[in-house]
């Protein structure tokens, strides 16, 4: 990799989740591809938690503007694809584990719906299939009582 596509993917990597500040979007697993031409020219897919997500607007704003900030980067073109299609096992180790300490938000493993307490490591009951936006439900720790946010699949 030459050194425009390390600074490119590096300014990529930096971008935050609006809902998560502090979690990166590649953390969160939507940063599909990052393409860097000879002559500065930059391609970004990234594929959305949910087509109807009401950020990714301001995701695309964020990541052209963390792009076009990178020196000899020329056009910077943001593109949000159906393929692959987005699944919490996409969001890295140490996305699933900011998501639970910083916002008591479980990841469930591959297969299962129900999530494990960021706090006490229980299995979590859940309480709504609708959460604060479309990606998340809503469970409850059974031991420690803990609301738990579970996202969803």
């Amino acid at each position: 990799m030459n050194d425009l596509a390390s600074a490119v993917g590096n300014a990529v990597a930096s971008v935050d989740d609006p809902e998560y500040p502090g979690i990166s979007i590649a953390d969160l697993g939507l940063v599909c591809d990052v393409r860097v031409d000879n002559a500065g020219s930059v391609e970004v897919d990234l594929v959305p938690t949910f087509v109807g997500c009401p950020a990714l607007e301001l995701i695309r704003t964020d990541v052209s503007r963390a792009v076009g900030a990178v020196a000899g980067v020329g056009k910077v073109d943001v593109r949000f694809v159906d393929r692959p299609v987005w699944t919490p096992e996409r969001i890295t180790s140490a996305g699933r584990a900011a998501l639970a300490r910083e916002f008591t938000v479980s990841v469930p493993s591959p297969g299962r719906i129900s999530g494990r307490c960021p706090r006490c490591g229980a299995d979590t009951e859940e309480l709504s299939a609708f959460g604060p936006s479309p990606c998340r439900a809503i469970h409850r720790c059974p031991t420690c009582g803990e609301p738990v946010e579970v996202v969803r699949r």
